[in-house]
């Protein structure tokens, strides 16, 4: 997908020091947002990106040859998914998950970027987001994702689920 002069691709190998680079500046975003418990020891998902790579589900939003982002984009149902609380999916119909969405802050409007591809390849998305990541939350909301419930992720601890549908 291309928007102005940037293109989503497939993540290779090749690109996880970059990526690395990107995940640890977003979480000091994070950090720097009051967000301090996402993202943090087990929860970091840098041990995850060799297999969303060998698996396909791994991209990045590049500029001009530069990686700006990276994000998982998986079609299929997501086990955290399976159980909803205190609310319900807006739909029970097929949907992808876009899973650790991360910038390296020196581009702005990277999650619309995200959610044009992502909705140019189906018509159902869903996300989470930790309780703590306000900023994360506002742009899904702006996004137009509605939110659902509450989901565990598999250390257990809870996220807010979020929907977006045609």
């Amino acid at each position: 997908m291309t928007e102005d002069n940037f293109t989503v691709r497939k993540a290779s190998p090749a690109d996880l020091p970059r990526i690395h680079g990107i995940y640890a500046a977003a979480r000091q975003f994070m950090r720097d947002h009051g967000n301090f418990s996402q993202w943090d020891g087990e929860d970091a998902p840098e041990h995850l990106l060799p297999g969303d790579i060998e698996a396909g589900n791994l991209y990045v939003l590049e500029e001009n040859g530069v990686i700006h982002a990276a994000f998982a984009f998986i079609i299929g149902a997501d086990p955290c998914y399976a159980v909803i609380e205190k609310g319900a999916w807006k739909a029970d119909t097929p949907y992808a998950a876009v899973h650790r969405v991360a910038s390296d802050g020196t581009v702005h409007n990277i999650l619309g970027r995200i959610m044009d591809f992502a909705k140019s390849k189906i018509s159902h998305i869903r996300i989470d987001t930790h309780e703590n990541n306000k900023v994360m939350q506002r742009a899904l909301e702006k996004q137009g994702f509605e939110r659902c419930g509450i989901i565990y992720v598999p250390d257990g601890t809870p996220r807010i689920a979020f929907e977006w549908g045609r």
